[in-house]
Parts: structure tokens; C-alpha cells; sequence
């Protein structure tokens, strides 16, 4: 049978089928991964929910890299060096590149950890490689991207709730970690929605040990469908 027919299908099934098949963007939202902390497990259940729900986009929500060996917190005394983390990361960047090579990518405020130090030191910008010269990626780097009028960002300014209400525009955010929602908020003259997407992270890892003692991590990714109806999919732990 071609696999571009379409089956026999009747009531239901037929709506559902065409609603799967339907030409607008479908995206995946893929939460925090905070490299190289990335929870084992997270990349084969990002692929699956952009299999299940015939996906055809990709944004990822920001904080690519951890970058805990320059963080301007506490970090591990007996964690790895920069170089070494540098070289993790890369590896598992370098997965995540090959399962989707073409991606928007939300710079988080882990991201550009190694830009603040370098501007405070009064390092020119010319010295300085992209992320993608860095990780081998080639990928679309952005503070913010907005497709079918629902922004992108990556959520130091707040809750994606927060965002949607001030901006009057919905919104996916991730930056949090503890939760994932989606919320809509439906006056006289609008219709929008604030989704708060998971996150990646091993939370065993030094990485995440700030957040020890916070609730537990929202393990899983989002899915926007032509900016009219978003989800959460929660990783099984």
C-alpha cells in the first residue's frame, strides 16, 4: 500500500486521523537539558513524543548547556574541570544534533554564563565563537522566536503564566524545572495560553544539587499544534 494513501476510515477515526495529518506546525518543545546533565532516558522519550504526534518542528526551550564549572554559584570542589565538562557536554549535544539537526534554539541564562564572564572582562565579542562553532551544531540560536503568535522564551522574566498575561500573548517558557502546566487565560477580546515546560535534567547529578531540597523536577517536553492547542508529555520515571 503507498504509504501517502490515506487509510479507509470512517467517524472518529477518521477525525483523529486527519487531525494527525494536518499541515500546520507541529512542534516539539524540549525542556532544559542543562548538558552535560542531561537525565539518561530524556533524548529516546523526546524522539518518541515527536514521533507519536507526527511532530515537524523543533524548539528547544533554552539552558543547552549547564556550564556549572563557571557558574557564578557555588560549584562542586571535587566536580570536573572546564575542559572536561566542555568535552561531556559536546558528546551529548552532539546526540540531540543528530536526532534533530535543524532546531530554534532559546538561549538560557546557563547559555551564556561564558558571554556575561567574557564582557565583564572586557573580552571583545570578536574573540568570541558562536554556539555552534563551539558545539559543532547548526542550529538557529535566539533570544525569543514566535510561530502562529505564540512566543518562545526561555522564562528569567517569570512564569509562563506571568508572561502570557503581561504580553497578552501565549507563551512557552521552561527555565523552572518544578513544573509543567498549561494554563489559558479567556477575556471578552482574547484567548491565550501559558505553557511552563519540564526540564531534561538528571536531578542525582551535582548539577542540579541547588535544587536538592526544592520540589521534585518536572521530567518531560511540550507540544504546540498550530498555536492553537499545547500540551505537556511527563517523561515515566
Amino acid at each position: 500500500m503507498n504509504s501517502e494513501c490515506r487509510p479507509r476510515l470512517k467517524g472518529n477515526k477518521k477525525i483523529a486521523y486527519d487531525n494527525l495529518m494536518k499541515k500546520e506546525r507541529r512542534i516539539l518543545v524540549i525542556g532544559d537539558i542543562h548538558a552535560p546533565f542531561c537525565l539518561d532516558g530524556y533524548l529516546e522519550f523526546c524522539k518518541e513524543v515527536y514521533a507519536k504526534y507526527n511532530l515537524n518542528q523543533v524548539v528547544f526551550i533554552g539552558d543547552i548547556l549547564d556550564n556549572h564549572y563557571a557558574s557564578y554559584h557555588e560549584t562542586d570542589p571535587n566536580g570536573m574541570s572546564g575542559g572536561t565538562e566542555l568535552e561531556y557536554a559536546i558528546a551529548q549535544v552532539t546526540k540531540w544534533a543528530d536526532a534533530f539537526p535543524i532546531a530554534d534554539v532559546i538561549i538560557g541564562n546557563h547559555d551564556r554564563i561564558i558571554m556575561r564572564k567574557a564582557f565583564s572582562s572586557a573580552v571583545p565579542m570578536e574573540w568570541i565563537r558562536s554556539y555552534n562553532e563551539v558545539l559543532g551544531t547548526d542550529w538557529d540560536w535566539s533570544e525569543r522566536v514566535v510561530y502562529d503568535n505564540v512566543q518562545y522564551v526561555h522564562g528569567e522574566g517569570g512564569t509562563a503564566r506571568t508572561k502570557a498575561k503581561n504580553d497578552m500573548m501565549s507563551t512557552v517558557s521552561g527555565h523552572i524545572h518544578t513544573q509543567a502546566y498549561c494554563e489559558w487565560l479567556v477575556g471578552r477580546n482574547f484567548r491565550v495560553f501559558g505553557m511552563q515546560v519540564g526540564c531534561g535534567i538528571d536531578a542525582d547529578s551535582y548539577g542540579a544539587a541547588y535544587a536538592r531540597h526544592f520540589k521534585r523536577q518536572a521530567i518531560g517536553c511540550g507540544v504546540v499544534l498550530g498555536g492553537h492547542t499545547a500540551f505537556n508529555c511527563l517523561m515515566e520515571l
